[in-house]
């Protein structure tokens, strides 16, 4: 295990570097209230979730104006012809305000496959607010949420946010332990019935 850390601590950097980082939100985000908070959103991350019967928060928190990307996409599971689409909201609640600023639809939007050549996988690519995986916009400094959801709150899904590709060393002493369990959302059985 040792060896495996310290090969990922000199390789990783090298031929990683366009990567998000791998998060997983494995806690009851069901509610604005119990949202999992995305820290440093102009941080590249790409964020594993599954549905399993209610929509799932994520809130952004900035003190300064910053870069907003978010992308909603899903895994391309081998043997399997179908595939849950999802739709992303954005919803400013500075100042006790509750204002949707985006809704990213993902049911009538056309998803198209992806080849990720550093995990070596396939996904569906839903709608995205920025181009090309990279952020187009700026939010002004506030306190925003993330709704993700689709018409029966099931599936498997990944949030894309932010666009500055950062790997630390925390990040990557986590990867071991990330990493079977993000290899698991394309597993046969997370088939859509």
């Amino acid at each position: 295990m040792k060896y495996l850390t310290v090969l990922l601590l000199i390789a990783f950097p090298i031929f990683n570097l366009s990567a998000h980082q791998p998060a997983l939100n494995e806690e009851n985000t069901n509610s604005p209230s119990k949202a999992y908070l995305i820290e440093k959103p102009e941080i590249s991350k790409a964020i594993y979730g599954t549905l399993e019967g209610d929509a799932h928060y994520y809130s952004i928190k900035s003190e300064i104006d910053f870069n907003f990307y978010v992308g909603i996409t899903t895994p391309k599971i081998d043997g399997c012809d179908t595939f849950d689409k999802f739709s992303v909201d954005v919803i400013n609640v500075s100042n006790g305000m509750q204002e949707t600023l985006l809704e990213l639809d993902g049911e009538n939007y056309e998803w198209w496959e992806w080849y990720e050549p550093y995990g070596k996988k396939f996904y569906w690519i839903g709608p995205e607010y920025g181009a090309e995986f990279k952020s187009t916009n700026v939010y002004k400094a506030g306190e925003y949420l993330i709704k993700v959801f689709n018409n029966n709150n099931q599936g498997k899904y990944v949030l894309a946010t932010g666009d500055i590709e950062k790997f630390g060393p925390l990040v990557i002493a986590k990867l071991p332990l990330i990493m079977p369990k993000v290899n698991k959302f394309w597993e046969i059985e997370n088939c859509p019935k």
